[in-house]
């Protein structure tokens, strides 16, 4: 098996309004993603093709498609800008050049303002001003579990970032324990996020989880939260408009407490 994804996610700052769209290469064969995450619900739709439609493009600056599937329809054109520097989550660079991890991942962009044009089902709604992110990851073969989490920016701090995924793999039949790659932008200043963590699923919306000095708790409400069958094996629960606490443990100062209602992307892989 072989595989490659490039996706998006962007939040409204203002309500509980998100979208995530992927475009995914599986063995060759593409398929689209687009799940619009709002208040009263989710609306999602995913369709394999045979080619990648007319004028569809995916990468780090802007990325544009347009499909039908089980009854909907969606189209964007939307476009990331951002100063932010790209972030490779694995610890070495010859780690992207060697056979293990079997999963490659970096965000081009992880902390971006999206704007453009979304529809679903024919309901325009203007990108403006919007946080979010473009990631992009490949591989032989997913984890046997993961978590992704991503957060543009804080309530209290709109400049903080958080972009942090976390895996555990199969060897010799049994699970590693769960590692954790990414980082996290205080004040301006990038630190990596990597280590063994301690990790808590109470249930497929609710999560704890510590790395090193930092503590993090997500609740993402059920009736916000999409599930996807991914490649038979795998299912993938996403909320991209979920709350988020982290605390953050400091020396010789008191622990930094930053919150966001909805504006953090919570995906499980099991």
């Amino acid at each position: 098996m072989a595989y490659e994804s490039w996706y998006l996610r962007a939040v409204d700052p203002a309500r509980p309004r998100g979208v995530w769209i992927r475009y995914t290469t599986h063995d060759g064969e593409p398929t689209l993603w687009c799940t619009l995450f709002e208040e009263e619900g989710v609306t999602k739709l995913r369709r394999t093709l045979t080619a990648w439609p007319a004028g569809s493009t995916h990468g780090p600056d802007r990325m544009t498609g347009r499909f039908e599937a089980d009854g909907h329809t969606a189209a964007w054109d939307l476009e990331l800008a951002g100063a932010s520097e790209p972030l490779r989550h694995l610890p070495a660079e010859w780690l992207y050049r060697a056979p293990l991890p079997r999963t490659k991942l970096e965000s081009p962009r992880p902390d971006a303002v999206v704007s453009g044009r979304l529809e679903v089902d024919g309901r325009r709604i203007d990108v403006a001003g919007w946080r979010g992110m473009a990631g992009h990851n490949w591989g032989a073969e997913h984890a046997a579990r993961w978590i992704w989490l991503h957060v543009p920016g804080f309530e209290d701090d709109p400049e903080a970032w958080l972009d942090v995924a976390l895996g555990r793999v199969r060897a010799g039949g049994l699970l590693t324990p769960w590692t954790a790659a990414g980082a996290i932008c205080l004040d301006g200043d990038r630190r990596r996020v990597r280590g063994l963590a301690r990790v808590r699923v109470a249930r497929p919306e609710a999560l704890e989880l510590r790395v090193g000095p930092i503590h993090v708790a997500v609740r993402a409400a059920p009736a916000r939260t999409v599930t996807w069958d991914y490649d038979g094996e795998r299912t993938v629960t996403n909320c991209s408009v979920a709350e988020l606490r982290l605390r953050v443990q400091r020396r010789r100062r008191p622990a930094l407490e930053l919150a966001t209602a909805h504006g953090a992307a919570y995906e499980l892989g099991r």
